[in-house]
């Protein structure tokens, strides 16, 4: 038996008809075509497949699709075309802190995250808020020090943007 759901995307109304077991994942890539939302572990180990659920993020292959009926979903792609995450997404490159890019997309939404409810946040704090999400690739240096950047040029701390 298929449900039919209500949910805002990226700050668009989306009605759908989905079988009760599909996950928000497989909604948003499958059915929206929001490929941003990876799936990697599928067991909400990895961190790729993270979106904004209301504010909060959330592993989209571990919430159900008719869970996030009613409510605010937020994708990568949404954060990238408001421009809200584009300075983050500069010092990820300037600092090397992507490299197949496969989890990029998960940190940026984590350090997102993390940067909205504490602009200022320790080393320490950066790395407990990537703590969810797993890079095969970067060693995570690059990653806390693209966020600790990102936190002071947004505090107006250390070089201007160019």
């Amino acid at each position: 038996m298929n449900i039919e759901i209500a949910l805002t995307v990226n700050g668009e109304t989306v009605r759908e008809t989905v079988e009760p077991r599909t996950s928000l994942a497989d909604l948003l890539r499958d059915r929206l075509r929001l490929t941003g939302t990876h799936l990697g572990c599928e067991m909400g180990s990895c961190g790729a497949c993270l979106v904004m659920l209301d504010g909060a993020p959330v592993h989209a292959c571990l919430v159900l699709a008719v869970q996030a009926d009613g409510q605010k979903v937020e994708t990568i792609e949404g954060l990238n075309e408001s421009g809200h995450v584009s300075d983050l997404q500069a010092q990820f490159h300037d600092r090397n802190a992507l490299q197949c890019g496969f989890c990029t997309n998960g940190m940026v939404m984590s350090a997102q995250a993390l940067l909205s409810d504490n602009p200022r946040p320790s080393r320490a704090e950066i790395r407990d808020a990537l703590s969810g999400n797993y890079c095969r690739c970067t060693g995570y240096e690059a990653i806390v020090d693209a966020i600790a950047a990102t936190a002071d040029r947004r505090a107006g701390i250390g070089e201007t943007v160019e």
